[in-house]
C-alpha cells in the first residue's frame, strides 16, 4: 500500500489541477476582453443570470470604473443563493437553484420590465452563466410557480440530460427562447450584446440558460417529446401550455435579432486543455475524452475505470481528462451528485487499483446535493478508499445504490469542499494512472 505522503502528493496535483481548471474560466480572467467601450453619453443596462453572474458582474464594474466610467452603468444580474459577491453599481440577487423559487420569478419578470423599458439607443448587456434556467424563471401564461417547480423536480429525477431539460423549460418560459431579446429589439436597443460562459455540450447558445437572447430552433413538439421520453406526467397546466402555439420561441431569422450578439468568453474545452498543460508539467501524457460527455454518472465511473486500469496495463502514465454533464437517476433517499456519483463509480471499478488516483468535481464549486452552498463540489478516489471505506463500515455498492454518495466521501474526508467559485464551465474530471 503506497504511503500516506504519496496520497498526499496525489491529493495535492489533483486539486491544482482542478484550481487550474476554474482558474481560466474565471470572469476575472475571461469578462474583461470581450467589453465594449462606450461612446460619449452611452449608458449600459446590465443583465444577467447564472452562477458565475456576481462575479461577472464584479468584472464589469472594475473594468468601466479603471476607465472612469463606473457612472454610466445600471442594472441587477441574478445568481444562486449564498453566491454573491459585494458590488458599487450592479445588483445582486439571488435566488433558487435548480429549483426556482418565487425570487427566480421575480427576477425574471424584472429583467423584462427593465428591457421594455429602456430609452431607444441604449446597449444592453446581458450576462450568461450556467444555471440561468433556474435563476430566471417566468412561467407563461397559465403556468403556477408551483407547477414549474413540481415538473422541474421530475425532471432532475428522470435523468434527463440538461439539454432535454432547457427544451421544455425554453417553451414554458417568457424569457427563455431569445424572448428578452424580443423585448429588448422591440423596445429600440442599439444594440444587445451577450456574453456567455458556457456550461453545455458543444457550446450551444440556445442551452447557456435555454437561451433568452438567442434563438431557439427546438419547437413545442420537442419539448412534449421529452417529456414523453422520460415517462413524465407534467401537471394539467404544462401540458396545455405546451400544446398552445402561443408559447412557441424565438426562431433563427427573427427581426428582433438583428441587433443581438452573442459571445462566449469561457469554454470547458479551455479549462481541459489549461489542466492538460499543468498534467503535462508533471509528467503525465494527457489523454482528453471531451468536454461534453453524458450518461449516467456511476455507469460512466465504472467504464472510466476499465480504461485507467487498461492504460496501467500497458504501462502508460497518463491523465484522463474529461468535462461534460452527467446524470444521476434518483432511487434511494441519500444525499450527493453527479460527481460524487461518478467518483464512487470509479472507485468501485478500480476496486483499489494501486497506482491510479483520480479527482471529479463541479467547477461551480457546488455538485448536487442539497442546492445549498455548502455541499461539496465533488470526491477524490484513492487507492485505499474502499478499505478505508470498509473500516468505517460503509459499502460502496449499498451507499450507491442508496444515492448515498456525499456521506461516503465525507467520512473519508475525500469529498472536495471549496464553495463557491465564481464560474461555471460544467465538470472537470481527472483520472492520474502511474504504472506499476
Amino acid at each position: 500500500m503506497a504511503s500516506p505522503d504519496v496520497h498526499l502528493l496525489s491529493r495535492t496535483l489533483l486539486l491544482d489541477l482542478y484550481r487550474e481548471a476554474v482558474r481560466v474560466a474565471h470572469p476575472a480572467t475571461c469578462v474583461p476582453p470581450y467589453l465594449p467601450r462606450l461612446k460619449d453619453g452611452e449608458t449600459l443596462l446590465v443583465l444577467g443570470a447564472g452562477k458565475a453572474d456576481a462575479a461577472m458582474a464584479v468584472a464589469v464594474e472594475t473594468y468601466y470604473a479603471n476607465l472612469g466610467q463606473l457612472d454610466r452603468l445600471r442594472g441587477f444580474v441574478t445568481t444562486r443563493h449564498g453566491f454573491g459577491l459585494p458590488t458599487r453599481v450592479i445588483e445582486i440577487v439571488e435566488a433558487g437553484h435548480p429549483v426556482p423559487d418565487a425570487a427566480s420569478a421575480a427576477a425574471a419578470t424584472r429583467a423584462l420590465a427593465l428591457a421594455a423599458r429602456i430609452e431607444r439607443g441604449t446597449t444592453v448587456l446581458v450576462l450568461m452563466s450556467g444555471g440561468a434556467s433556474a435563476l430566471w424563471s417566468a412561467p407563461v401564461d397559465g403556468v403556477s410557480a408551483d407547477d414549474k417547480q413540481a415538473l422541474t423536480k421530475q425532471l432532475l429525477r428522470s435523468g434527463a440530460p440538461i439539454g432535454d431539460m432547457n427544451t421544455v423549460r425554453r417553451h414554458l418560459s417568457r424569457i427563455k427562447g431569445g424572448r428578452l431579446a424580443q423585448v429588448a429589439g422591440s423596445a429600440g436597443a442599439a444594440q444587445l450584446l451577450t456574453l456567455a460562459i458556457s456550461d453545455v455540450p458543444r457550446d450551444e447558445p440556445q442551452a447557456i440558460g435555454s437561451g433568452p437572447t438567442v434563438a431557439d430552433p427546438t419547437t413545442l413538439a420537442d419539448a412534449r417529446a421529452v417529456l414523453a421520453k422520460y415517462r413524465i406526467v407534467p401537471p394539467e397546466a404544462v401540458a396545455r401550455a405546451l400544446s398552445d402555439p402561443a408559447n412557441e420561441t424565438l426562431k433563427p431569422g427573427a427581426a428582433e435579432l438583428a441587433a443581438a450578439r452573442f459571445e462566449i468568453v469561457a469554454r470547458p474545452q479551455a479549462s481541459l486543455d489549461a489542466a492538460a498543460a499543468m498534467a503535462r508539467v508533471a509528467g503525465y501524457v494527457p489523454v482528453l475524452l471531451g468536454e461534453s460527455l453524458e450518461g449516467e454518472a456511476r455507469e460512466v465511473g465504472r467504464a472510466h475505470a476499465r480504461l485507467a486500469l487498461a492504460a496501467r496495463q500497458r504501462g502508460e502514465r497518463v491523465a484522463i481528462l474529461s468535462g461534460g454533464e452527467f446524470t444521476v437517476t434518483v432511487t434511494g433517499n441519500g444525499a450527493g451528485g453527479p460527481n460524487q456519483e461518478y467518483a464512487l463509480g470509479l472507485a468501485s471499478g478500480l476496486d483499489g487499483a494501486a497506482g491510479i488516483v483520480a479527482l471529479a468535481a463541479d467547477t461551480d464549486g457546488i455538485d448536487g446535493g442539497s442546492g445549498a452552498a455548502t455541499d461539496p463540489a465533488g470526491a477524490i478516489v484513492l487507492p485505499d478508499t474502499l478499505a478505508r471505506a470498509r473500516l468505517r463500515h460503509m459499502d460502496a455498492e449499498d451507499m450507491l445504490s442508496n444515492n448515498d454518495s456525499t456521506a461516503f466521501f465525507r467520512a473519508l474526508d475525500d469529498s472536495v469542499e471549496c464553495g463557491p467559485t465564481q464560474t461555471n464551465v460544467n465538470d472537470f474530471r481527472v483520472i492520474l494512472v502511474d504504472p506499476i
